[in-house]
């Protein structure tokens, strides 16, 4: 059955390549196909791994790329996260289609990728492998979408990659960043939504690219049709570097950027009013731009720190915490302790942002200059821990590395070790941390002797590690070690803060956009089973799907959500509607006035919560 499905893609391939298919001969991917098979003389039934390196020619390809992947990490890491429970793979390529990073999402979906080598040294340029979504959106440098038995080679038939070109400070292409899935129960439009997802983190990933590297400079977002473009330029207001798109806006060359043009050739930004704040922007002929932002350069603004007021090491955590009392007690007690090496807890549902605090205590620590290492043990296959963590000797066993490998704990040495899902490590293992703890050395696998290490260990878990403790299933002198100090994360719909939380993210996620007040009516009123990761989901989809730059209940990706905590908040939910209703005599738009709500929406929620109106 598989070589007759093969036997067909074939035919349909060659079919369309001569132009003698039922398809839209001028599509992308029939395009695509009619460069493999005539151009790259390449066989759509050809079966094979792709083309691989070894460890040692990665790091030496990613070496011209290193200042770009740290830029990038973070939204790197931030799109592995959102993306992870729905099967997608994440990687950051160069401009030969060669894999320099990658995330693998959970265990189940991981060895589909592992087994067909869709990993970090993997090339798929298009003129090696044919249509693919990494090869085929460097080779005509726009986003893709290849679904399934759209890739011109049959053997890649179960994948999906949605892709986008990744461009540097000045506008060339830096690489492409590609999700793929392999789950077949996904349709071609969830994976535009996804593309979409990606063609957003990309852009950030670019304006992080940008300001790293013009980081002595003004810095101009300047809004277009085609989205937003940055522009820099000196203290004599002299233009010294444009992205892609602010090029396109205003014209602008390589040539008359090396000139050093005046700014005032193409735009007018009055500096008279405070730096780093949105401004009214218009060119030189009055025609209004829109509203843009400026921010002066980073040096200004490190050095107006250090001259105005002390930099508190503490902000990050100070901003997580917000508002909400529990945190804020928190985050006092984390001051408390200053830089003594006791390890902490952090408890919280699952997308409370767990990581993101473990990181912000590193910074506040004396350790913020060292390595911050995390592993996530619910990720991770069992067989594969044990070596990640402890690291081995050359020759440990089949298939290692020929020069060994570090291992995560001596990797934190001097720094912090961030351990998420810790409640999900095997027993065994259990036992060789806490000997790490007790003795401070690591032991690697096929070593004669230990490594001595000094590192402060963050752990987190959604489980209730001092029940398990008590079952037998965690052992508890390891609980008690892992507890120097427990910071319970509350989930999003638990804090007190949550409306400001909300504002605070819609911001960061959806910068040029605003809230129709149905939408912020539903974004208020649900209870986020995925805490803030799905928030933060919700709010990027939802600023790219935006039009006009106001985003609708239409926009927001919000499932219902039948959990263990709906009950409770249903019902809270309704004794506020009927209070409100009582207040008012009844009168919906009075009530719904009094509740900051759309009438249609408190009319929804009468319906939903099955309130009776003459209460």
């Amino acid at each position: 059955m598989a070589s007759l499905s093969a036997s067909n893609h074939v035919a349909r391939v060659l079919s369309v390549a001569n132009q003698l298919a039922d398809v839209d001969a001028s599509s992308r991917i029939a395009n695509s196909w009619r460069r493999c098979l005539i151009g790259h003389k390449l066989d759509p039934a050809r079966q094979g791994p792709p083309q691989t390196l070894t460890e040692a020619e990665v790091r030496h390809v990613a070496e011209p790329m290193e200042e770009t992947i740290r830029l990038a990490m973070p939204e790197l890491d931030g799109l592995a996260r959102v993306l992870r429970d729905a099967g997608y793979c994440v990687n950051l390529a160069d401009t030969n289609a060669t894999m320099l990073f990658s995330r693998l999402p959970a265990e189940a979906d991981a060895k589909m990728f592992m087994d067909w080598k869709i990993y970090t040294g993997s090339n798929f340029a298009e003129t090696f492998e044919g249509t693919n979504g990494l090869g085929t959106a460097l080779a005509e440098q726009k986003p893709i979408l290849v679904h399934r038995d759209e890739h011109f080679r049959a053997q890649w038939h179960m994948f999906s990659c949605a892709v986008a070109p990744l461009f540097d400070h000045a506008g060339r292409l830096a690489g492409a960043v590609n999700i793929t899935s392999c789950r077949g129960d996904l349709e071609r439009g969830a994976h535009q939504l996804a593309l979409a997802v990606t063609m957003e983190a990309t852009r950030r990933m670019e304006g992080a690219i940008f300001r790293g590297h013009f980081r002595d400079a003004w810095i101009a977002t300047v809004p277009g049709d085609g989205g937003s473009g940055l522009l820099a330029y000196d203290d004599d207001r002299r233009i010294v570097g444009a992205c892609r798109s602010a090029r396109a806006l205003l014209g602008l060359t390589d040539g008359l950027i090396a000139s050093g043009i005046d700014l005032s050739r193409y735009i007018e930004i009055d500096h008279s009013r405070h730096a780093d704040e949105i401004v009214e922007l218009r060119r030189t002929d009055g025609r209004s731009l829109g509203r843009g932002h400026v921010a002066p350069p980073l040096r200004a603004k490190s050095f107006a720190l250090r001259r105005d007021a002390p930099v508190d090491r503490f902000d990050a955590l100070c901003k997580l915490a917000g508002q909400d009392p529990g945190l804020v007690k928190s985050v006092k007690r984390l001051r408390s302790i200053g830089d003594h090496n006791l390890p902490v807890l952090l408890h919280g549902e699952t997308g409370v942002g767990k990581d993101v605090f473990a990181r912000a205590i590193h910074a506040a620590s004396n350790r913020a200059l060292k390595n911050y290492v995390a592993l996530n043990c619910a990720a991770m296959p069992e067989s594969l821990i044990d070596a990640e963590l402890f690291g081995y000797e050359a020759g440990a066993f089949t298939g290692a590395r020929r020069d060994g490998s570090k291992g995560l704990i001596a990797q934190a040495d001097g720094g912090t070790l961030f351990l998420d899902e810790i409640g999900d490590m095997p027993i065994a293992l259990q036992t060789r941390l806490l000997r790490v703890l007790e003795n401070r050395e690591v032991w690697p696998l096929g070593a004669l002797k230990p490594v001595p290490v000094d590192i402060r260990l963050i752990s987190a878990t959604h489980r209730d590690l001092g029940r398990m403790a008590e079952e037998g299933t965690f052992r508890t002198d390891l609980y008690f070690r892992l507890r120097g100090m427990e910071v319970r994360l509350p989930a999003l719909r638990d804090r007190a803060d949550r409306d400001d939380v909300i504002r605070q993210i819609a911001s960061e996620e959806a910068p040029n956009c605003r809230l129709s007040e149905e939408a912020w009516s539903l974004l208020s009123a649900y209870p986020y089973p995925g805490n803030m990761r799905q928030l933060r989901h919700v709010l990027r989809l939802a600023g790219c799907t935006a039009e006009d730059g106001v985003i609708t209940d239409a926009d927001l990706d919000l499932p219902p959500f039948g959990g263990r905590a709906e009950p409770d908040l249903e019902a809270a939910e309704r004794a506020t509607i009927v209070e409100a209703l009582r207040k008012h005599g009844g009168n919906v738009t009075e009530a719904a006035r009094a509740l900051k709500l759309s009438r249609a929406t408190l009319y929804r929620k009468i319906k939903q919560l099955k309130v009776e109106t003459a209460q």
